[in-house]
């Protein structure tokens, strides 16, 4: 069983950055997309960035686009997303999930094995 675990969020000014981490609880994910997600208050779970199990690619929403930078240490069996420039409109808590079936990087249905979840809020 593949369990993400997302750390790192926190509470940060309009303008700062912050840099979270999924690792895995149990069997390595190294041969996995992953993908990080965020469900704002009193909205639905959506797509944030996503990377190919090798790093080759990357997947990004038009929202952080410019802002945000997915990476991956196979090594460390860790994936990272890199938050700048962050506004109050990223206020959210974030997932990580593996990318297991089908083609889209996008569709929140490709993913599977959920995190419990990191904070961020971004304060004005």
């Amino acid at each position: 069983q593949v369990q993400p675990v997302e750390s790192g969020g926190g509470l940060v000014q309009a303008g700062g950055s912050l840099r979270l981490s999924c690792g895995p609880s149990g069997r390595a994910f190294s041969g996995y997309g992953m993908g990080w997600f965020r469900q704002p208050p009193g909205k639905e779970r959506e797509f944030v960035a996503a990377i190919r199990w090798n790093g080759a690619s990357t997947y990004y929403a038009d929202s952080v686009k410019g802002r945000f930078t997915i990476s991956r240490d196979n090594a460390k069996n860790t994936v990272y997303l890199q938050m700048n420039s962050l506004k109050p409109e990223d206020t959210a808590v974030y997932y990580c999930a593996l990318k297991v079936y089908g083609d889209s990087w996008y569709d929140i249905a490709m993913y599977a094995y959920w995190g419990q979840g990191t904070q961020v809020t971004v304060s004005s």
